[in-house]
């Protein structure tokens, strides 16, 4: 029998060796394949990028340790989730973070059901002492935090139903609504909380942190790369770094975690420099000859050659596979900063701009939106 718990006892210590292996390989290989977006979250208030004005509230609040119920609204990548998290990591450290902070994002469901179970049961729970000492590092105030991402995409009945939640709890936990569109939460809602609006970011703050990141992971940049990324992102940080991630991947630069190679294996191919047409390649910046070419067929002509000179035109983009989101993007800049076209033409035209982009929104065919506004948009063109 001693033999059979000895054998035993050694696959058992076998077992425990190989899963320790196993789980620090994957350990170490996590930092090095996590998202940079996730890798580079700021991890205090002063490390958010460029929402100076909130920031400075949100320390004020944080010395004083009596935080409000917050409205985060503004456009997408601009630092909202940042910040909240790096307040409750402020507020409450690494230890306390599982007990006192609820994040709920819009992956996850949130109808009424949600908020009358999962909300509620975390806002009524009572509060767990911090560790001895805990106190002394982070000031650990007596509330919880709830953080309602997305919350714009939430029912009416959810929200609704949240409105008391947040009144008869409020003594020991803080809610924090974040939503790209103020307007999509009702005014009962709004009217509880503090609100705060984050801007899209300037150029010169989004530069900064995206040559950071790339100094960190050791990218090569080409002249106007940066540049070329924070026009493709349109001003959402979070979007501008995914785009130099999967542009370092592409022109195999080094996997890293910490900054340096760990073995020749990381290296897919010879690392190169992310260049200006890299990005636009990522980001699915359709080439200007290719917009200048449609305008080109937009152009007044004969009545009969006009139609097939545009759906000549439309049905090569579409067989190529450019959106038709980024299509009109790209021609609507390209319009209205076109000096031949008449300002009075120009106001028509943004009108048919919209009203396409509304059909699109609402699940128009790609192929006959573009067309149509071709073709609309070559009819004013052509009018005295």
């Amino acid at each position: 029998m001693a033999s059979f718990f000895d054998l035993k006892a050694r696959k058992a210590a076998a077992a425990n060796g190989t899963s320790s292996s196993n789980t620090d390989k994957q350990a170490n290989e996590a930092p090095r394949m996590q998202p940079w977006v996730e890798k580079y979250r700021p991890k205090t208030l002063s490390d958010v990028t460029a929402q100076d004005h909130t920031i400075t509230v949100l320390q004020r609040t944080l010395q004083a340790t009596n935080l409000p119920h917050m409205l985060f609204y503004g456009p997408p990548g601009t630092g909202k989730t940042s910040t909240i998290l790096a307040l409750a990591k402020e507020l409450y450290g690494p230890e306390l973070m599982k007990s006192r902070v609820l994040e709920l994002n819009a992956s996850d469901e949130r109808g009424i059901s949600i908020v009358r179970e999962k909300v509620k049961d975390f806002a009524r729970m009572q509060l767990t002492n911090p560790p001895p000492g805990y106190k002394s590092r982070y000031p650990c105030p007596p509330y919880k935090i709830i953080i309602l991402d997305e919350a714009d995409s939430m029912t009416q009945d959810a929200q609704s139903a949240l409105r008391r939640t947040m009144e008869t709890y409020s003594k020991i936990t803080r809610f924090c609504l974040i939503c790209n569109y103020v307007t999509r939460i009702i005014d009962p809602l709004a009217s509880r909380c503090s609100k705060f609006r984050f801007k899209s970011l300037d150029q010169g703050n989004a530069k900064r942190r995206l040559e950071e990141i790339a100094s960190l992971e050791g990218v090569g940049l080409e002249e106007g790369a940066i540049d070329a990324l924070i026009k493709c992102s349109e001003g959402d940080l979070r979007k501008a770094i995914t785009y130099l991630q999967s542009a370092a991947r592409l022109v195999g630069g080094p996997a890293r975690a910490g900054g340096d190679v760990e073995d020749a294996d990381e290296m897919e191919v010879d690392r190169k420099t992310v260049t200006v047409r890299i990005v636009e390649d990522i980001a699915g910046v359709i080439p200007d000859t290719t917009i200048q070419t449609l305008i080109k067929a937009m152009r007044p002509r004969a009545a009969g050659d006009t139609y097939q000179s545009i759906a000549k035109v439309v049905e090569e983009m579409v067989a190529d596979g450019w959106s038709a989101g980024q299509t009109m993007t790209q021609l609507y800049q390209a319009i209205v900063y076109d000096e031949t076209i008449p300002d009075s033409q120009k106001n028509k035209i943004v009108m048919i701009f919209s009203e396409v982009d509304k059909r699109l929104v609402d699940g128009a065919d790609e192929h006959l939106s573009i067309l149509d506004l071709g073709l609309r948009i070559s009819g004013i063109m052509a009018e005295r």
